[in-house]
């Protein structure tokens, strides 16, 4: 009988990762999505297919980490197997302003779920994954990072966050539920959310690339991340819930590289290389080649408390789990700026087919 997984978050990068493994690997799919006034699903829509016998193995609820009676709702329904928590006010920078809402959807959020499964009386049937992050290391204590290293969160986020991660791990020893924490450290891909530091570069390279953005504007230049690809971090948060008592695991490269770093790795897939001048709120990335000023800082991307280095240790999986990233963030880049070019091209075709057509009616 084919196991049935239910995932929060399921409109976002992991959730559409994660359902499109669970499904070739024979799971029912069920995720909860926010009520929208637009579009969210792109990510997922390749998905809506019959995949057995002209019966489809993949549904949407609406749903909010913030609303209690729904989510005891949806779990009653569903019966999962398997609850993956990838919901979540994900952006470091926006938790700042928005602290409550965070606090609320990232660490109430969790503790909804949690209880769900307690009232239901399901702690012996639903395995739950929390989605942890490598923000709640923030002011890290020690390099690299692993499961022992004490917490240091430095934003509104990272602290919604540890409370999640506590109260997984308490409910865990109070209830017996199977309920583990996958931290995981920063990982990327082609569906990113544009927003993130990454997926803003790669854009930026394409847009410059085709002439569509003549700059990019960042924050902290210097602050160096451990970066993965997505796919192979959604395949780690899956081997966690296979085992047989729950546990808490790093998800990382073990490889770190700064954001300018990242900028360079991006603008060369492009065949622009960058020198660097100025320091601090004044360093300038200039084409090489042209002299043209393509990077900028603007102070506005600055968190009020930074986090400078973080890198991780994945021992415990690969020793554990057998897990280890796949791809390098050399491939990463190269898929990601790709992406975007063949994005942003078909935007270069409709800007200037519709000159034409403009010029044609004049």
């Amino acid at each position: 009988m084919a196991k049935v997984a239910l995932i929060t978050g399921i409109t976002g990068q992991d959730g559409a990762y994660l359902a499109e493994s669970l499904l070739k690997k024979g799971y029912i799919v069920h995720g909860v999505k926010r009520r929208s006034s637009s579009f969210n699903t792109y990510r997922i829509d390749h998905l809506y297919k019959d995949t057995h016998e002209g019966k489809t193995n993949f549904f949407l609820h609406y749903g909010d980490l913030t609303d209690s009676s729904n989510l005891i709702r949806i779990v009653q329904e569903v019966q999962p197997d398997e609850i993956y928590n990838l919901a979540a006010q994900s952006h470091v920078r926006v938790s700042f302003e928005t602290p409550e809402y965070t606090a609320n959807a990232d660490a109430i959020g969790a503790l909804r779920l949690l209880e769900a499964i307690r009232i239901l009386k399901m702690e012996k049937k639903a395995k739950f994954y929390q989605a942890s992050t490598s923000e709640l290391y923030g002011y890290a204590q020690e390099i690299p990072q692993r499961e022992t290293t004490p917490f240091y969160p430095r934003s509104p986020y990272g602290v919604a966050k540890l409370y999640a991660f506590w109260i997984t791990k308490n409910y865990r020893e109070a209830y017996g539920m199977f309920a583990c924490n996958g931290i995981l450290f920063n990982h990327e891909s082609p569906i990113r959310g544009e927003t993130f530091v990454t997926r803003k570069i790669t854009r930026a390279a394409a847009k410059i690339h085709l002439g569509l953005q003549k700059k990019l504007f960042l924050g902290n230049l210097d602050a160096e991340r451990d970066w993965g690809h997505a796919k192979d971090y959604v395949e780690g948060m899956w081997l966690m819930m296979q085992e047989q008592q729950a546990d808490d695991f790093v998800l990382a490269t073990g490889k770190k590289i700064s954001v300018k770093q990242f900028v360079e790795l991006s603008f060369k897939e492009v065949g622009i290389s960058l020198e660097w001048k100025g320091k601090g709120i004044h360093e300038k990335g200039i084409n090489k080649a042209t002299g043209d000023t393509l990077i900028e800082i603007d102070a506005k991307y600055f968190r009020p408390t930074e986090v400078d280095l973080l890198i991780g240790d994945a021992s415990k999986a690969n020793k554990k789990l057998g897990w280890k990233p796949k791809i390098t963030i050399e491939e990463m880049v190269k898929e990601m700026v790709a992406s975007d070019v063949k994005l942003f091209k078909k935007d270069k075709y409709l800007l200037e087919g519709g000159h034409d057509i403009m010029h044609f009616n004049e």
